[in-house]
């Protein structure tokens, strides 16, 4: 589904949007208003992060979210119960991201059944590699969710190769090396990696880590289907609240 989702919207939009909300920060109900306002912002995609206590890919802005919401009292169940409420109120793809010991612990098949009843499509889960997830991988195709993996720019392109045996959906292409949050160089070195991630999928490529401007979306144009902005717009919900990170988002375009 997010495949075909995202090949038509190109074609009427050239280069799609995602951002990323931590569920429950600042709280449950202010999550909700902002899912609301990216959407009526233009966002094509949402991934819903379920906090998690070592957010080992995310840099302090996420990192600091995830410990706020779970110091809020955000578990599990409660973000279930959100993204059923959002993917019931809003036309748009949602994906959970979160790490493999949340998974883990609620178990790969009830956590992918749970998720298909939310009406999630895709689940980002950076810390399981294919060679560990068989069963994982098997529980999401059963429950028609895609497990999107994550192409590195340290990759070899035997990896890189190696990994999109596995695709579905989409590949979410890191920009750097390292974590969320940092500045991002977009040069001819992005080009080479992102030209290496597209000789080894038909798949659409989605790109993170450092997407903050109008620029940097532009750059992405052609070279990749979905600009991922996470760090930059939890900076303005920490700064001004939610209603700029609408308007910072309508200024990507």
């Amino acid at each position: 589904m997010l495949e075909d989702y995202i090949r038509q919207k190109v074609k009427e939009k050239e280069i799609l949007l995602m951002a990323h909300v931590v569920v429950g920060y600042p709280s449950i109900e202010e999550s909700f208003d902002l899912v609301q306002t990216l959407v009526e912002a233009g966002v094509d995609l949402m991934e819903l992060q379920i906090p998690f206590s070592e957010p080992i890919a995310d840099g302090p802005v996420i990192l600091q979210a995830n410990q706020a919401a779970l110091a809020g009292g955000v578990r599990v169940d409660e973000c279930f119960g959100f993204a059923q409420k959002v993917t019931g109120a809003f036309d748009i793809p949602f994906l959970f991201m979160t790490y493999y010991n949340v998974v883990f612990k609620r178990g790969e098949e009830r956590f992918f059944t749970e998720a298909r009843d939310a009406g999630i499509h895709g689940a980002i889960v950076p810390d399981i590699p294919p060679e560990e997830g068989e069963s994982y991988m098997a529980a999401a195709a059963a429950n028609n969710v895609d497990p999107i993996f994550i192409f590195s720019p340290t990759s070899s392109p035997q990896r890189i190769n190696y990994l999109a045996r596995f695709g579905r959906g989409f590949f979410y292409c890191v920009a750097r090396k390292g974590v969320t949050g940092a500045k991002t160089d977009f040069s001819a070195e992005l080009d080479e990696f992102l030209s290496r991630c597209r000789k080894a999928t038909d798949l659409p490529l989605a790109l993170g880590f450092g997407v903050s401007s109008r620029k940097d979306v532009e750059f992405l144009r052609g070279k990749a289907e979905v600009a991922v902005v996470g760090s930059q717009a939890l900076r303005l919900l920490n700064s001004n609240g939610i209603e700029p990170v609408g308007d910072f988002f309508r200024s990507l375009r």
